[in-house]
């Protein structure tokens, strides 16, 4: 049996479910301005995972570095959500 599929799979899930609230909480607390930190971190990962000898291992830094990525389009979303109302504002952060 062939169980790459699923292990990838599952990976994938929990990587997009723990950034969701690492989203958040970055938003939350320093705002829009950590970008860079999701785009720096994204790309030394999609790096990494070009020099990772295991298939599985460097597929799952690539899941990884692309989603960093896409959490910079997310944690700019979230700060339009807050002023929805949709998400708190944090009030000991300057606007």
């Amino acid at each position: 049996m062939n169980f790459e599929g699923i292990i990838i799979g599952l990976a994938s899930f929990l990587i997009i479910g723990i950034f969701h609230p690492i989203v958040i909480k970055s938003e939350y607390y320093i705002g829009k301005k950590v970008w860079p930190v999701f785009l720096i971190l994204g790309i030394i990962t999609l790096v990494i995972s070009l020099f990772l000898n295991n298939t599985i291992l460097s597929i799952i830094v690539g899941i990884v570095g692309f989603t960093l990525l896409w959490s910079i389009h997310e944690v700019i979303e979230q700060e339009k959500r807050v002023q929805k109302g949709w998400f708190q504002f944090n009030p000991k952060r300057k606007k």
